[in-house]
């Protein structure tokens, strides 16, 4: 069994190039996989590897960043392991969106168990801040998505919303309605609220029956998508777009297993799908001799 934790801490982080080698000469000696984002404003990761080596690592980098707690954290479990390699990566925030935070505002954080009340009451508009495709996988009822790709360009869509409305807002661990709340507070919005710890720590916490998500919920690993009580979904990963595909698309005249799907079928060339065709028929023959091949994706 492998464990996923996904965390960030807002703290001001100085000698970022040291602290980047350090943690991936520790990465590829422990086998930790995943990702961590070091900024100026703080950190942002998602790692996996067996229980002890994450207890390790997670020990390793408050240790770096002279911290005892983050500021949001998600334990979750996969039978395999999630992420093809472990990297530390140098970036001027934690999220792109022109803000940057050092010191978060908590009176605003919702807990999943008042999420309902909240997202329930008619003066509130609940705003999903994740991208299209993440939306179209799973959200809350009653969630609107202002299509954004870039979430540097966010702020064009929470400028436009009533100032006398509560504004509910939600992404998958928490981290990009930081930046938004911030901005909405700079802004003059009074009634602001996210949910504590996204999506995750409400799939975690609220049982299906008592539940206000619809669909599953898209995570940046290879298990695709999570439903409740954080088990697998039912999603896979286009090999073409690298989009999520349910079974359904898979029924479509459009989808190729590694090549294409109803997403990306008219958008690909026909150079780039002969080049998936043979990169998947490499995957099938190491299938059949009980191999596994460098690109394959599925699990």
């Amino acid at each position: 069994m492998f464990y996923i934790s996904g965390f960030y801490k807002f703290k001001k982080i100085k000698d970022k190039k040291k602290s980047k080698k350090i943690l991936q000469t520790y990465f590829i000696k422990n086998n930790i996989r995943g990702t961590i984002i070091i900024s100026t404003e703080g950190i942002n990761g998602t790692l996996a590897a067996k229980k002890e080596k994450l207890n390790s690592a997670i020990k390793k980098i408050k240790l770096i960043f002279k911290f005892n707690k983050f500021d949001s954290v998600n334990l979750s479990k996969s039978k395999f392991q999630p992420f093809h390699r472990g990297k530390a990566k140098i970036k001027n925030e934690v999220v792109p969106m022109g803000i940057k935070i050092l010191k978060r505002k908590m009176d605003n954080h919702i807990e999943p168990t008042k999420w309902n009340k909240l997202i329930n009451k008619k003066n509130t508009i609940v705003i999903d801040a994740r991208k299209p495709f993440e939306y179209k996988v799973g959200t809350f009822k009653g969630a609107i998505n202002p299509k954004v790709d870039n979430f540097r360009d966010f702020p064009i869509y929470l400028k436009n919303l009533d100032k006398d409305k509560n504004i509910a807002i939600f992404c998958t661990g928490g981290i990009r309605c930081e930046k938004a709340s911030v901005y909405l507070e700079k802004k003059g919005f009074n009634n602001v609220y996210q949910l504590k710890g996204g999506i995750i720590n409400y799939l975690k916490k609220i049982k299906k029956n008592n539940s206000l998500w619809k669909g599953e919920c898209y995570v940046f690993d290879n298990r695709v998508s999570i439903k409740h009580a954080l088990v697998p979904g039912s999603f896979s990963m286009c090999s073409g777009c690298r989009r999520p595909i349910s079974n359904r698309d898979k029924k479509s005249n459009k989808f190729e297993e590694g090549v294409s799907c109803p997403n990306c079928h008219d958008i690909l060339t026909n150079s780039q799908k002969e080049r998936f065709r043979m990169r998947q028929k490499q995957i099938n023959l190491a299938k059949k001799f009980g191999k596994k091949h460098i690109f394959q994706k599925e699990f």
